[in-house]
């Protein structure tokens, strides 16, 4: 879908049909662009950029970025990154900050806290815990690991895909709990791991930021995480915040038996200390 202006005059210039041409075919690169970034990459002087502005109707060249960021004529993490950073003229890390308050916030309004104890009892029970995470939900799926097994809770990372991920979910047994993440789709992946636990009888954990899922996409738990809105970069504050409050829980259910999980690894690093100091 074409740019609309405030005006489109009948007749451009050779070189203004040029500079329309560029911004049309490449509108995340001119966000990040300075105009004479932009001057230099079409061959014409800034000047010439700024007249185009205003005979499009935009009063200078930052209008004319904003227009892109508001008309939403943004594909891929580049136009994703750039929505958030335009959303209130520019990057603040303050204001950024705020947002990820705004996700919490968000999620915690959906929070379901029949879900949540769900999933709490379903990892404290399980024979196994698995986890399957990829892309950017890869660290937040390490996190998880490193929390449950720090409580001694045995935890594996299952492959992220092809056929070794089919090798990972062989093995899975009907006590065993399987968690992955699922936020705006349900990949392959996904698909794989839920039909493969329905086999065994083995429960399922997903992390979702849709808050209406298909029956066949659906887990045995659902866990809601908002990461912001489809054209903004995508943050995992709120996933982060919801693993270690699971991780928090998990140590309640444990009671005594947790503390003593927690003890016990404190004593090893004391006998075991890494010479060069490192822990």
């Amino acid at each position: 879908m074409k740019l609309q202006f405030p005006q489109m005059p009948d007749k451009l210039t050779q070189t203004e049909s040029r500079i329309l041409d560029y911004v049309e075919g490449h509108r995340e690169e001119v966000l990040f662009m300075t105009i004479g970034q932009l001057s230099a990459q079409i061959g014409v002087s800034e000047a010439t950029i700024s007249r185009f502005a205003r005979h499009v109707g935009c009063q200078d060249y930052k209008q004319l970025k904003n227009l892109i960021v508001e008309q939403n004529h943004l594909e891929g993490p580049a136009g994703k990154l750039a929505g958030t950073l335009f959303a209130s003229g520019g990057f603040s890390a303050a204001e950024y900050l705020r947002r990820q308050q705004l996700c919490l916030e968000k999620t915690i309004r959906q929070l379901d806290d029949t879900s949540f104890a769900g999933a709490v009892q379903a990892i404290g029970s399980a024979r196994r815990v698995c986890i399957h995470a990829k892309s950017a939900s890869a660290s937040v799926g390490k996190l998880l690991f490193f929390r449950l097994r720090r409580l001694g809770i045995p935890v594996v990372l299952l492959p992220s895909g092809g056929s070794e991920l089919l090798e990972g979910l062989a093995q899975v047994q009907a006590d065993d709990l399987v968690i992955f993440f699922a936020f705006s789709k349900t990949s392959w992946e996904g698909r794989t791991i839920l039909g493969c636990c329905r086999e065994v009888g083995c429960k399922t954990l997903c992390f979702t930021s849709r808050l209406v899922v298909s029956e066949e996409d659906t887990a045995d738990i659902d866990l809601y995480v908002y990461r912001g809105e489809a054209s903004e970069y995508h943050s995992m504050t709120a996933a982060v915040a919801l693993v270690d409050a699971l991780a928090v829980a998990v140590t309640e259910q444990l009671g005594a038996e947790g503390a003593m999980r927690l003890q016990r690894l404190h004593q090893l690093k004391k006998a075991y200390a890494d010479p060069a100091g490192l822990r």
